[in-house]
Parts: structure tokens; C-alpha cells; sequence
């Protein structure tokens, strides 16, 4: 009796032992998939950037005019910003000046090899040489020719003929001079000069390089007078209508608005051109074109550098004159 039920509870033990464990899979693959969703959620969560609030350095610039137009302006030298270029193509063998140097007008910049100007220099002035020989030959045959023809020695043909090669050697000595002249001038132009009492803004040449001629995308020497500060505003054309001749402005240095100056008008440049300083406003387009006022920096101690942007305001309260100019009825 015993034995049978052993047997028995041995032959049905494997049924219970799959029922408990597929009653314990009911349980735990839920949790592990609760688990597991949780975790992608904390890490999802923890992984997202922290956006805190910063308040900026500054406040904005505002406009202290009843009505304003808003601009942005880009500070240049008085001379404007001007891109020093060498005439003949060469290697630089000598730099004057450095990076922020003061130069008169005439100062050299900077020159390039001239050594092969300088050989043709010599040949030209033994070429001046042999023309001077020349000429003094041909000047003392006739006037030899001269004396032998009034003696009846010479015919008139003959001494025409001396009178002939020494004009003949007059203008050859002439050409060798002009020659020598031209060379002298290559010379000279190998040596570049400040056009301008300024300072040196940026020097992108170095000894040993070579220098092209033409307009460069990057310039040998950028240079300008830096004693007067302009600011070149790109009026957007919608608003060009607005600026009036004369109008008051001031500026402030893009981002630090306490940095602020009253600006003078100076002029305007009438050709509408395409806008180049583009500030990245998703309403901003392209192909806008913008009339460029220049006007002066009053406050010579603010401390300014050319090429930094600036924001400026435009009075525009002021009536009746348009672009400058008056309008009058037909």
C-alpha cells in the first residue's frame, strides 16, 4: 500500500513541477519587462540636456527716440579700411612695420626682390653711357664737317650726312636715358609705401612669400586712420526712406549695451548694395539690400576696434527730407 502510493507521487510530481513554474513565469516576466521599461525610462530621462536659466551679461540696447530706426553698424577706420597691394609680383626680401604700426605717408611697407631690377638698372646706365659717347662723336664730326665745308674740302652731302647721326645719336641717348628712367621706376615700385598717415590692422605677408598682384581675398596689408572712427550702417531698403540727412543716432557695442556713443553724420553712400552682415534671424532674408550711411564715433575714449559690430539707432522723427534730398511737387 505504502509502495503504490510512492509510485503515485512520483509519477505525478514532473505535472506539479510544470504548473508551479509556469505559475511563476506569470509573475516574473511582467516585473522583469516592468523593470526593464522603467530603466530605459530613468535612462531616456537622465540623458536629456539641462536647460537652466541664464539671464544674459547685459540688457539689449533700446532706442531712446520717439521713433527709431534700428540698424546694424560695423566700425571702420576714417580712410576706410584700405587693402595695400604691391604692382609687380615678387618674393618679399623686407618688411617695415609690424602689426599695429603708426606710418606717415611714404613710409615703406614692405619690398620685393630686386635683384634682377637692379642688374638691368646697371645695363641701362652703360647703355646711357654709350649713347653719351656717341652723341659727343657725332657732335665733333660735324662739327669738323663745318669747318672742312666752309674750307671747300668738304661736300655739302657729306657734312649733311654728319648732321644727320648727330641728331641721330641725340635721340638714341634720349632713348637710353628714357630706358634707364623706366627701370629706375621698376625699381622704386618694388618698394611698397603707406598711401596714408594710419596704422597697420592686419599684416599677412611674410619674408620669403610671394606676393601677387591684384585684388586679393585676403590683403598683404590692411591699414587706415584710426585717430577717427567711422561706423558704416546697413539700412535694410524698406526702411531707406526713412533716414533723413543730418539725422541724430547712437550706438552701442553689440553685447555690452552699456558701452554706448552718440554718433555725427558724415554721409551717405546713395548706391544700394547687397546686405553682406547677415545676423541669422530665421525672418531675415537673403536678398535684402541695404543703403550704408556712414557716420562719426563721438566718443574717441570708448574702447572701439575696427571691424566690431555695433548696434545702432537712427532718429527718424524728423520730416520732409527723404534720402538727403528735398521733394518738391511737379
Amino acid at each position: 500500500m505504502t509502495e503504490n502510493k510512492v509510485a503515485l507521487v512520483a509519477e505525478g510530481w514532473p505535472d506539479i513541477g510544470r504548473q508551479t513554474w509556469k505559475s511563476i513565469k506569470r509573475f516574473i516576466v511582467p516585473i522583469v519587462a516592468m523593470a526593464a521599461l522603467t530603466f530605459g525610462v530613468i535612462s531616456v530621462v537622465r540623458s536629456q540636456p539641462r536647460h537652466e536659466a541664464t539671464s544674459p551679461p547685459s540688457p539689449p540696447p533700446a532706442s531712446s527716440y520717439g521713433q527709431t530706426v534700428a540698424a546694424v553698424g560695423l566700425v571702420e577706420t576714417s580712410t576706410e579700411n584700405i587693402a595695400v597691394g604691391t604692382e609687380i609680383a615678387g618674393v618679399v626680401t623686407n618688411i617695415y612695420v609690424d602689426v599695429g604700426s603708426r606710418v606717415k605717408t611714404g613710409d615703406p611697407l614692405f619690398s620685393i626682390d630686386s635683384r634682377a631690377t637692379r642688374a638691368e638698372l646697371a645695363t641701362r646706365q652703360a647703355a646711357v653711357h654709350v649713347a653719351e659717347a656717341a652723341l659727343a662723336e657725332a657732335q665733333y664730326q660735324l662739327e669738323l664737317g663745318h669747318r672742312l665745308a666752309n674750307e671747300k674740302v668738304l661736300s655739302v652731302e657729306e657734312n649733311k650726312n654728319r648732321g644727320y647721326a648727330a641728331q641721330k645719336a641725340e635721340a638714341q641717348l634720349a632713348q637710353a636715358r628714357a630706358q634707364l628712367n623706366s627701370t629706375q621706376t621698376d625699381l622704386d615700385r618694388l618698394t611698397v609705401h603707406a598711401p596714408v598717415d594710419g596704422q597697420v590692422l592686419q599684416l599677412k605677408v611674410h619674408l620669403g612669400e610671394f606676393a601677387p598682384t591684384g585684388a586679393l581675398p585676403t590683403p598683404l596689408i590692411l591699414l587706415g586712420n584710426v585717430d577717427k572712427l567711422h561706423v558704416r550702417v546697413d539700412v535694410e531698403e524698406h526702411e531707406a526712406s526713412r533716414v533723413q540727412s543730418g539725422a541724430r543716432a547712437i550706438a552701442a557695442v553689440r553685447g555690452n549695451a552699456e558701452l554706448k556713443t552718440p554718433l555725427a553724420f558724415v554721409r551717405f553712400e546713395p548706391f544700394v548694395v547687397p546686405k553682406k552682415s547677415l545676423t541669422g534671424d530665421s525672418t531675415e532674408r537673403v536678398d535684402t539690400r541695404v543703403l550704408q550711411v556712414i557716420y562719426k564715433i563721438e566718443d574717441t575714449n570708448l574702447p572701439l576696434f575696427v571691424g566690431q559690430q555695433m548696434d545702432v539707432f537712427i532718429d527718424a522723427s524728423k520730416s520732409g527730407n527723404t534720402i538727403g534730398m528735398k521733394t518738391t511737387e511737379k
